[in-house]
């Protein structure tokens, strides 16, 4: 299932649909490349400082922080005009990297840390960024975006996403967002199974589900003593005694008995 997941993963990464560049806005940290048609002399490439501005051959200082890639090579070629440097200049500007605007990843994923916005910026973007998700990752993401200066968190089913192809969970992200990949949950098991210890617990599974990953029932195990050992409200552990098609939920101990004859 993992496996289907990556591949998943992958194919929508690969046919992602990306934000026109035109429509970035330029901010402070963002390196352009800036050329004039026919004047290589007035080639540029830039760190937009933390005014907003780049300085450009024979006009100075031009405020670009906030404008879209079309909008400042207008003014530059604006400026180069109304100076009397160039007759109806042809101006292009290109983002070279993108650095004004970051995306935060973390929790479990393979390179955790602060990632640039660019013009491709949806979930799986970032994700595949950072490296994609780690085996101990858990199938729910977490995207905490600031909306009129609240904090929203929104919850994002991965299986639906990749596997069912549900694209509309691959949410744009923007300037200042978080995306935080949990430990998936786990349940226990020990006592009389082929393999005890800890497994990551899947949605809807039950207890013949839980057994199976713990390799079965030994020969001196029964199926009339499972018990779910869990946290009941008050924070104390309780035993229940479990059926086959009983839930399992995180963080329970499955506990197979031994038989007495």
């Amino acid at each position: 299932m993992r496996l289907i997941l990556h591949a998943m993963f992958v194919l929508l990464t690969a046919f992602s649909l990306p934000v026109a560049a035109m429509d970035y806005r330029l901010g402070s940290g963002d390196i352009v490349h800036v050329t004039v048609y026919d004047h290589p002399e007035l080639l540029l490439e830039t760190r937009v400082d933390e005014q907003g501005k780049i300085n450009f051959p024979l006009i100075g200082g031009v405020t670009v922080a906030g404008e879209t890639a079309s909008t400042a090579q207008r003014l530059i070629a604006e400026a180069l005009e109304k100076g009397g440097f160039i007759r109806k200049p042809q101006v292009n500007l290109i983002v070279k990297e993108y650095r004004s605007k970051q995306v935060s990843v973390l929790g479990q994923v393979n390179k955790p840390g602060k990632y640039p916005l660019d013009t491709t910026s949806t979930l799986s973007d970032l994700i595949a960024q950072a490296g994609g998700v780690t085996l101990e990752g858990a199938d729910d993401l977490t995207l905490i975006q600031n909306k009129d200066g609240k904090s929203q968190r929104i919850k994002i089913d991965a299986k639906s996403l990749f596997q069912d192809g549900q694209f509309d969970l691959n949410h744009q992200v923007n300037d200042g967002d978080v995306i935080f990949v949990p430990r998936a949950a786990v349940f226990y098991i020990y006592g009389e199974v082929q393999k005890p210890g800890a497994f990551r617990l899947e949605k809807k599974m039950n207890v013949m589900q839980a057994l199976s990953l713990g390799g079965g029932i030994t020969q001196r195990g029964t199926q009339k003593g499972i018990q779910i050992r869990r946290q009941g409200p008050d924070g104390q552990p309780v035993k229940l005694k479990a059926a086959l098609t009983d839930p399992v939920r995180e963080d329970d101990v499955v506990y197979v008995k031994e038989s007495l004859f």
